[in-house]
């Protein structure tokens, strides 16, 4: 397959004779604020420090930020009850330095995935629910539950104090548009992204650490809760095969490899009658769940950019079926386009797409990891591709720390691609994450570099 970036380097053999992107199109840069920078009294910690850093940012031209709004820091007490005013203050921060904001409605826990380095559990009200019902969590066919976010299943269900999940969503996403009302109408707010899943991800949290889960396992089918199990068995009743109502039991554990299971290995039962009937449910649901929380975000923020994050699943995609996507929800094998359906739910709500693991060269998996067959450059082209199709802006940003130039001019090829007919290119790149390493001599000179190089401007050659 061809990959986005092959042409990244000039053909010459000077190794530092790099693409000039001097006119090219202005793509702007965002930088993630700490995960921690309110805490969980809900005020922003070490005011002075921050604004001298957005002061640094906003030097070499940074566009703005991008801030996680916390479920469990806004409504951590009481149905209903926010407290914004750690925000308030963050944003007039912001504000004055006239940078923009994207802002995150997360929707789930942090703490325990890679790179958390605090823990924000969802509201207590919620967890006290969950400790009487834990089926308000996904599940693992062990029965082992996750509490980093709330099952689908109970989008529609009253069962959390008399409201869905959904209307939950909801009436937190009007709160904050009311609270921050001279915030929109200053278009200081430039975006706002929706949590959809773990890590604020469109996807079932199917590789969880906490619960062994070790690179490159093809992880694990996560609808085990009542709920989602109820309406997997009324999907194959309707479908007239009541005895699919289940799931499958040939899927191995975490950390197998596709060609030990029968389910995901080559000519394996995905591709049999049942298994594409099951893996149409479980996708399905995804795409649903992400219909109906941004049907009601456009609600709530009429007239403001509303984006999802689709997480970059990259290994095992070098094999016929894919698992580790199969797992997460994204129906990818081989012989089907797994991300044309969320493209398409991504269009009908005039959402972006922001995508994860563009830094990421395929290369670099061989060398660490060559048993994962994995291919994060096709997957980039993929998405990206599937995207533009549908005609919706595609944003991005790095999935792990990038300081190396390798890695930022992987990110400007596949943000700006050399010799597309159309001239397609990301709406906005958003930088995985503030820190005082980025900010260090060196480091931050090649961020700079990358900057300019992002706007269109003229980088300096060296």
């Amino acid at each position: 397959m061809e990959t986005v970036g092959d042409n990244q380097v000039e053909d010459s053999p000077g190794k530092l004779e790099e693409r000039d992107f001097t006119g090219t199109p202005y793509v702007p840069i965002y930088v993630m604020l700490p995960l921690g920078v309110i805490n969980m009294n809900c005020e922003l910690v070490e005011p002075e420090v921050l604004l001298n850093q957005l002061k640094v940012l906003k030097s070499v031209g940074v566009d703005g930020v991008m801030v996680d709004c916390w479920w469990g820091i806004v409504e951590a007490h009481n149905p209903q009850g926010y407290n914004w005013s750690g925000y308030k203050r963050l944003f007039q921060i912001v504000r004055d330095l006239n940078l923009k904001l994207q802002v995150v409605m997360s929707f789930h826990e942090c703490g325990g995935n890679v790179g958390d380095d605090v823990h924000i559990p969802l509201p207590h009200w919620v967890t006290e629910i969950g400790q009487k019902n834990p089926d308000i969590y996904f599940t693992d066919k062990e029965g082992k539950r996750n509490n980093e976010c709330l099952t689908w299943g109970i989008d529609k269900v009253r069962v959390l104090r008399g409201r869905t999940a959904v209307e939950v969503y909801f009436d937190y996403m009007r709160s904050f548009r009311v609270e921050f009302d001279e915030f929109f109408e200053g278009g200081i707010i430039s975006e706002i992204e929706v949590g959809l899943g773990p890590c604020g991800e469109l996807r079932y949290p199917s590789y969880p650490e906490n619960h062994g889960w070790k690179y490159p396992g093809i992880g694990e089918f996560q609808c085990y809760d009542r709920y989602l199990m109820k309406n997997l068995k009324e999907a194959a009743e309707a479908r007239g095969h009541s005895f699919w109502g289940r799931a499958p039991d040939n899927t191995g554990s975490y950390n197998s490899q596709p060609h030990e299971t029968g389910f995901f290995r080559d000519g394996g039962d995905y591709d049999s009658y049942y298994g594409r009937f099951f893996l149409n449910w479980y996708s399905r649901f995804l795409v649903d769940h992400g219909d109906r929380v941004l049907a009601l975000a456009n609600l709530a923020f009429e007239g403001t950019c509303i984006a999802a994050k689709v997480s970059g699943i990259h290994w095992w995609y070098k094999t016929a079926s894919h698992p580790a996507e199969l797992t997460a929800g994204f129906y990818n094998p081989c012989n089907r386009d797994g991300y044309a359906s969320i493209a398409a739910m991504l269009k009908k709500h005039e959402a972006a797409l922001n995508f994860t693991c563009v830094e990421m060269r395929t290369l670099d998996q061989h060398e660490g990891f060559p048993e994962a067959l994995a291919d994060p450059e096709g997957l980039v082209w993929q998405v990206l591709n599937a995207a533009w199709d549908a005609n919706i802006p595609v944003a991005s940003e790095n999935a792990l720390t990038c300081h190396d130039r390798e890695g930022y001019n992987k990110i400007l090829a596949n943000a700006k691609p050399q010799n597309d007919p159309d001239g397609r290119h990301l709406s906005a790149f958003t930088y995985l994450r503030l820190s005082p390493v980025l900010l260090e001599g060196h480091n931050f000179v090649e961020f700079e570099r990358f900057v300019k190089k992002m706007h269109g401007e003229a980088a300096p050659k060296s």
